[in-house]
């Protein structure tokens, strides 16, 4: 009987029958197995490039690259840094040396209302809800809660402190400047203002002729469930991340109830 025999490999045939023919054929397959392993590793110490031990440049070190013996490049003449060419400051930051300012840079026209209302109900509302109490349906399952625009806090901040505070990111809110252009970060502040209006509205706020009506009143004309103007409450669901789950001056909603917001 003719035994196992790998001529391809340059190995020898291996003939005959019997404990040691058997336990020649075991010893040539062990030999052919190590030799493939024994490839394969060079084949793969051939293709290593080490990349953990490439070649690079350390902060404020010197090198011999570089004719000068500087790792750090000067910087290519007449380019512009990122923002750099934002010449209207308070357009692009919503503050003016330095400060808050509490103007709006764009025409205010109905058109802009409705966009910013637009936004906000986009990337606003998971928060701060429809109607700005700060208790959003994210708020609701346990985040964080939110600033409630309805506070005199908020209510006397400048239109500025919105558009930077959009742009920055305070407190537990990340900013949004990548998802939302300064044109519509000034037309979401701009809607806050007009949410502000209709919680706490005065005759001195409407035009001759109007008047301020209750909301209990309205409730109570639509058919409203009772309690539906009651003042609003903090969902017993979110949590301030505190050890004890107080707000300690964490900027958010300072207590259970929103000022005004029965009006």
């Amino acid at each position: 009987m003719q035994g196992l025999g790998n001529r391809e490999q340059g190995l020898p045939r291996v003939q005959g029958s019997g404990p040691r023919v058997q336990k020649a054929r075991m010893m040539q397959v062990r030999t052919v197995a190590a030799m493939g392993a024994l490839a394969s590793v060079l084949v793969l110490a051939g293709c290593r490039q080490d990349m953990q031990d490439q070649p690079k440049f350390f902060p404020q070190r010197g090198t011999t690259f570089y004719t000068d013996g500087r790792s750090v490049r000067p910087q290519v003449e007449n380019t512009v840094a990122r923002s750099q060419m934002h010449e209207d400051e308070y357009f692009h930051t919503g503050l003016k040396d330095g400060k808050e300012g509490d103007g709006l840079p764009l025409q205010l026209t109905p058109s802009l209302i409705a966009r910013g209302q637009e936004r906000y109900n986009i990337y606003c509302t998971p928060c701060h809800s429809r109607v700005g109490n700060g208790a959003g349906m994210i708020v609701q399952r346990g985040y964080r809660p939110a600033g409630d625009f309805h506070t005199d806090r908020l209510r006397n901040a400048p239109l500025g402190h919105f558009f930077a505070v959009m742009t920055n990111g305070y407190g537990a809110m990340p900013d949004y400047a990548s998802q939302v252009t300064p044109e519509d970060r000034w037309a979401i502040a701009a809607y806050i203002r007009a949410l502000q209006l209709s919680q706490n509205a005065k005759s001195s706020d409407v035009a001759s002729g109007g008047h301020v009506q209750d909301l209990h009143a309205i409730a109570h004309d639509e058919g409203m469930q009772p309690g539906f103007a009651d003042p609003w409450v903090l969902p017993g669901t979110a949590v301030y991340g505190t050890p004890d789950n107080q707000d300690h001056g964490i900027p958010g909603q300072a207590g259970a109830q929103a000022p005004g917001a029965a009006k």
